[in-house]
């Protein structure tokens, strides 16, 4: 696993490169915004996880983030911010950020999150033949169909049902505002009130609970939702 860690404070990034390489990481540092966003679309798959701090020169950790979203890379970012305001936090992960740690901070704290991050973004989903097994239910990217795995029940779903679905499953933990899963599912810029999804996505939590009687997709107050395997 290697691990790109960008704040422009560098006796921070020392000291996580110090517990990063104690913990068996390979890393690369970065101590401003443009240079963490050049570094990484320079080598892409080379990273697992970014460490971003939020406020730095040159380019801020917010703006690298809504550049890396923009261009549909969903690499795990972790969020390293002296500001612990819900408005910021919450502003965080609506762009795209998968956890926060707020200055100062314990760095066996920001390790366990980094693990916890990792291990999301893994082995959680299985594929097989473009199917997708999550929790208790399958999903057949090529049929459109969503089954129990249990006991291969259809679960009937409109399209756009369908594709909030995908989305979320594909993503586990990550957390889609209602601009965002309109602006993916629906294939255009956001021009609906965020109710319009919210009704779409109650419809199918109410569909995959009366299957399943488990309640799969997760409302993350404020901020959207997600799904947690």
């Amino acid at each position: 696993m290697k691990i790109l860690v960008v704040d422009d404070d560098k006796e921070i990034v020392d000291l996580l490169s110090i517990y990063l390489k104690n913990e068996k990481f390979e890393y690369e540092k970065a101590y401003n915004g443009e240079e963490a966003l050049s570094l990484f679309l320079k080598e892409e798959d080379a990273f697992d996880l970014i460490i971003l701090d939020l406020m730095m020169p040159i380019m801020d950790g917010m703006s690298v983030l809504q550049t890396l979203r923009a261009k549909k890379i969903d690499v795990p970012v972790l969020f390293l911010t002296a500001k612990s305001q819900d408005e910021d936090i919450v502003k965080g992960l609506v762009a795209g950020a998968d956890d926060y740690v707020t200055k100062p901070f314990n760095p066996l704290e920001v390790m366990v999150r980094i693990k916890n991050i990792l291990k999301r973004s893994e082995a959680r989903i299985k594929v097989v033949a473009n199917k997708i097994e999550i929790g208790p239910i399958v999903i057949d990217k090529d049929t459109h169909q969503v089954k129990t795995k249990d006991d291969n029940l259809p679960i009937s779903l409109t399209v756009l049902e369908f594709g909030i679905l995908l989305l979320l499953a594909t993503h586990p933990g990550r957390v889609f505002s209602a601009d965002e899963i309109f602006e993916q599912v629906w294939q255009q810029e956001s021009a609906v009130p965020a109710k319009t999804v919210m009704v779409h996505v109650s419809h199918l939590r109410d569909k995959l609970f009366e299957a399943t009687q488990e309640r799969l997709i997760e409302t993350v107050w404020g901020v959207g939702y997600k799904i947690e395997e």
